[in-house]
C-alpha cells in the first residue's frame, strides 16, 4: 500500500484511532459466521482492532503499521498479529478461510488493486467469503477533503469498476451496495485464475477460460502438454516457465481470460459468456491500455466479435488497443506446432511496438 500513508499511521495512529468507533460490528459478526468454525480468518488492515474481535476465532490481524498492531494487541489480545502489506500478503496458498477489509484497500493505488486482490485470491481457500469496504467515487490522491489526519492516500471506486476488478481477481460478487459515501462488496473466492495485470503492460495475453487443472494450480496453461509457456520462452518474451508473476513484473506480460469460469474444456463455455466476458476485457483495456492484446485461441474472438476472423492482427480494435489473434496453444491443437506459435507471439509483440511508434 502507499508507503507515505503507512508512515502517517505510524506517527499519528493512536490519535486517529481515538477518534473512531466501530459502526459495523453486526456486519463483522455476520461475516465471521460465513467462515467455517476453527478456520483462520483475517482482518486485512486491522488498524486498532475495531472489528478484529468480532470476526470469530481464530483470527489474524494484519497491518503495515507497527503502531496500529500495538493498539490492536491491546484491544484483541488473542488475535494473531502480522505486520505485512496488503499487496504482498505473507501467507501460503489457500490457507485462509475468509478475509475482512474495512477501509483498507482504499490506500492501494487503483492500477495496483487488481494485483493486490489477486494475491488475496491466492491465500484464500475456494469458497472463502471476502467483505471489502472502500470509498465511493472517482477520487484518487493524498489531499482528500475531510481527511482529519492529512496527507493519506485514498482511492475511491465506482461500483461497476470495483465489480470488474473483483471478477478479474477471481471472485464472484454476491452483494454490492453504496451507502453513506462508501462501497461495500461481499464476494466469494472462485475456483478459477486471477488476472495478472497492472500498468505499463507491453503485452496482455487473453485466454478463452481457465481449465480446472490450471485453476487448481494457480497458473494459466499449467498442463505439461500445453505449448503456451515453451512458446513464450522460445520467442524471448519471458524467461521463467509457468511463472505469471515474473512475466508481469519483469517482462511486462499480463494475463487474463475472456470467461473467468473454469471448466474441463472450452467447449463448455456458452456464447453469451464469451460476449459478456469480452465486454469486461474491453473495459479492462480502456483502463490499463496495454500496448497490444493477444487472444490465445480464435474461438472467443470469433464468437464475440468477428465470426470470420483469421489468425493475425485484427481489423477491429478492442478498448482502443490493437488485437492479435493466434491459434490455441493446447496440446490437442495439432495443427499449430511450436515454431508457428513462436512466430505468432513475436508478431503480436511487434504489432504493439508498431502501434507505439
Amino acid at each position: 500500500m502507499d508507503r507515505a500513508t503507512i508512515e502517517i499511521y505510524e506517527e499519528h495512529g493512536a490519535e486517529w484511532a481515538g477518534r473512531r468507533k466501530a459502526v459495523r460490528q453486526a456486519d463483522a459478526v455476520s461475516f465471521g459466521r460465513t467462515v467455517a468454525p476453527g478456520t483462520l480468518r483475517i482482518d486485512l488492515g486491522c488498524g486498532a482492532g475495531r472489528y478484529t474481535g468480532d470476526l470469530g476465532r481464530p483470527v489474524i490481524g494484519l497491518d503495515a503499521s507497527a503502531t496500529m498492531l500495538a493498539l490492536c494487541r491491546h484491544q484483541v489480545p488473542e488475535a494473531l498479529l502480522v505486520e505485512g502489506d496488503l499487496e504482498e500478503l505473507p501467507f501460503g496458498p489457500q490457507c485462509l478461510g475468509g478475509g475482512w477489509a474495512n477501509m483498507s484497500y482504499l490506500h492501494v493505488p487503483k492500477v495496483r488493486l487488481p494485483a493486490a486482490l489477486a494475491d488475496l485470491h491466492r491465500v484464500l481457500v475456494v469458497g472463502a467469503t471476502v467483505d471489502i469496504q472502500v470509498l465511493h467515487g472517482t477520487y484518487e490522491g493524498n489531499a482528500l477533503a475531510g481527511d482529519d489526519v492529512g496527507g493519506r492516500f485514498f482511492a475511491a471506486w465506482e461500483t461497476g469498476h470495483l465489480e470488474d476488478v473483483l471478477v478479474g481477481a477471481g471472485f464472484e460478487v454476491t452483494h454490492l451496495e453504496v451507502e453513506a459515501e462508501v462501497v461495500r462488496a461481499r464476494a466469494v473466492r472462485s475456483r478459477t485464475l486471477a488476472d495478472v495485470v497492472g500498468p505499463g503492460l507491453r503485452l496482455l495475453m487473453v485466454g478463452l477460460n481457465p481449465s480446472i487443472y490450471s485453476a487448481d494450480r494457480g497458473v494459466g496453461y499449467a498442463r505439461p502438454g500445453n505449448r503456451f509457456w515453451p512458446a513464450l520462452i522460445e520467442a524471448g518474451i519471458v524467461s521463467r516457465d509457468r511463472n505469471p508473476a515474473d512475466a508481469w513484473k519483469v517482462h511486462g506480460v499480463g494475463m487474463t481470460d475472456i470467461v473467468k469460469r473454469a471448466s474441463v474444456g472450452a467447449k463448455e463455455i456458452r456464447a453469451e459468456e464469451y460476449r459478456a466476458g469480452m465486454a469486461r476485457v474491453e473495459r479492462l483495456l480502456r483502463w490499463l491500455a496495454p500496448s497490444v492484446v493477444c487472444m490465445v485461441g480464435l474461438t472467443g474472438w470469433r464468437v464475440a466479435v468477428d465470426p470470420g476472423a483469421r489468425a493475425g492482427v485484427q481489423p477491429d480494435r478492442l478498448g482502443g488497443r490493437p488485437v492479435y489473434v493466434m491459434p490455441s496453444t493446447s496440446g490437442i491443437n495439432a495443427h499449430a506446432q511450436l515454431p508457428e506459435l513462436v512466430g505468432h507471439l513475436r508478431a503480436a509483440l511487434a504489432a504493439g511496438a508498431d502501434t507505439a511508434t
